[in-house]
């Protein structure tokens, strides 16, 4: 089981929106470096909605490439198509991935029993471990505790990131998943909390500009260190808020190229980070200590 801080990697763009490699492989061996346990790459948090499908498994072999066996690398390949989840799934398996996490599908607002089919039919065609991914704000489609609890039956759907913020979905998933099913937070705001419940990590937008402090923070609270987490955690408070200023990934990308680690690029129809937020994302990341 992969447990920790994972961290659902930006990806690096010029100005005119071309993906820069140079930068990506400078993320990578920061993150290694700050000790983050695992990176997705090419998430919602990595622009997925908007690279073709050439630049999206690109993304996901250079990152493997980089990574070179030193973490796990879980590769975004969720779609509204089950045909084409199942396609994105097979190319990352094929370029190397550990273990794929794939979004509920988005705008067609299946039922229950369209997600359980969904979520098994790209299992069966993919022999790789699957976490399945439960965004509702951003896709208009709530997968419930108990179609989670089907689908963990299923060999290869290993765990589930789970992005609502309702911190009562952690018991409700483990009793009917069982201790070996691995359950993620997508929220960072409650991450400390959803780890002390007994959740295994979090997969985390926070993490991309503090992946040490985010590390540390997520194994004391796994470990069910609430003092040590909490201490850790005032740090990140403010990052926890105003990287969600306007929608992500547009202010972690800005803090990102603040902290000097990439360009300032980021696709249509995202925009740049409006310059009356870029005091408040800079003073939250002063006071997580990442810039003077």
């Amino acid at each position: 089981m992969i447990q920790g801080s994972i961290v659902a990697l930006v990806t690096p763009m010029y100005e005119n929106g071309a993906v820069d490699n140079e930068s990506l492989k400078r993320l990578v061996e920061f993150h290694i470096a700050e000790g983050t346990d695992a990176l997705v790459a090419v998430g919602t948090t990595g622009e997925s909605a908007t690279l073709d499908e050439e630049e999206h498994i690109g993304v996901i072999k250079s990152v493997v490439d980089f990574v070179a066996g030193r973490i796990p690398v879980i590769a975004g390949t969720g779609a509204n198509s089950t045909t084409e989840a199942i396609t994105l799934t097979r190319m990352a398996k094929d370029v190397g991935v550990d273990a794929c996490l794939i979004v509920t599908p988005y705008y067609n607002k299946p039922t229950q029993e369209g997600l359980y089919l969904h979520h098994k039919t790209i299992a069966e065609a993919v022999d790789i471990p699957q976490i399945l991914y439960n965004v509702p704000g951003r896709t208009a489609c709530d997968m419930l505790p108990a179609t989670v609890g089907r689908l963990s039956h299923i060999r290869n759907i290993v765990g589930v990131k789970e992005a609502t913020a309702d911190l009562s979905r952690v018991k409700q998933i483990r009793d009917l998943a069982g201790d070996y099913f691995a359950i993620y937070t997508g929220d960072d705001a409650s991450s400390l909390e959803f780890c002390l419940l007994g959740g295994n990590g979090s997969i985390t937008v926070t993490g991309n500009v503090a992946p040490k402090l985010v590390h540390n923070m997520i194994m004391a609270a796994i470990a069910g260190d609430s003092e040590a987490a909490l201490a850790i955690d005032k740090k990140l408070v403010a990052l926890h808020q105003k990287l969600f200023i306007e929608s992500n990934p547009i202010p972690v990308k800005w803090a990102v190229a603040e902290m000097g680690l990439m360009p300032k690029g980021i696709r249509l129809p995202l925009t740049w980070l409006t310059e009356n937020c870029f005091e408040a994302v800079r003073d939250a990341l002063r006071q997580a200590e990442v810039v003077l």
